[in-house]
């Protein structure tokens, strides 16, 4: 074999190994992605209380299916989004943040 096809496949196995680790790291974060730690709160939250998503949504003038994106973590909600969820639950602001006690 030649140098260059040496180096190709040297390269080609850092790259593979690189990639590799890349998508370990970007999977073992998404645990603890800020938005799935937070929808999690919030599921967490109505479940205890017992109502639907559906009835989150009304509580909080937010349609159904954005509840359902937030809990799951696929969506990012403003600050004022926040703030209805929190009154819809019936919670402080301050407990949909603290997201590290999820269990």
């Amino acid at each position: 074999m030649s140098y260059v096809s040496e180096m190709i496949k040297s390269n080609i196995a850092i790259f593979s190994l690189w990639i590799g680790v890349a998508l370990h790291y970007i999977f073992a974060t998404m645990e603890n992605n800020i938005n799935v730690l937070f929808g999690r709160k919030v599921a967490k939250l109505r479940k205890l209380q017992g109502i639907s998503q559906e009835e989150l949504a009304e509580r909080c003038g937010i349609h159904r299916t954005y509840i359902g994106a937030i809990e799951r973590g696929e969506k990012s909600p403003t600050l004022n989004t926040i703030e209805k969820i929190a009154n819809g639950l019936n919670v402080e602001i301050i407990e949909l943040w603290e997201v590290k006690q999820i269990d």
